[in-house]
């Protein structure tokens, strides 16, 4: 998990563009989502981390976004993630 607030904005660009980079969240309130979602793209900055894998994310214990990511996010509701 890489934390907005701790990465240079040229750096973060490199990594999203080499594919390293694939997944965004929200830190406080443990959602993850793809990143061109709307909600993610209106956080704070503060709140914003970045994931290199689906696995990782839910490894950390976040949940996937209800807006982006729709049908994870009712698998995850139903209890079958």
């Amino acid at each position: 998990m890489i934390e907005h607030i701790q990465i240079e904005a040229k750096t973060l660009h490199q990594k999203i563009k080499k594919g390293n980079i694939v997944f965004g969240g929200n830190r406080k309130l443990k959602i993850y989502g793809t990143l061109q979602c709307k909600s993610g793209k209106i956080m704070k900055r503060k709140n914003r981390v970045f994931f290199n894998t689906l696995e990782e994310a839910q490894n950390l214990g976040y949940r996937p976004c209800g807006h982006c990511l729709k049908t994870d996010y009712k698998k995850w509701k139903n209890g079958l993630i």
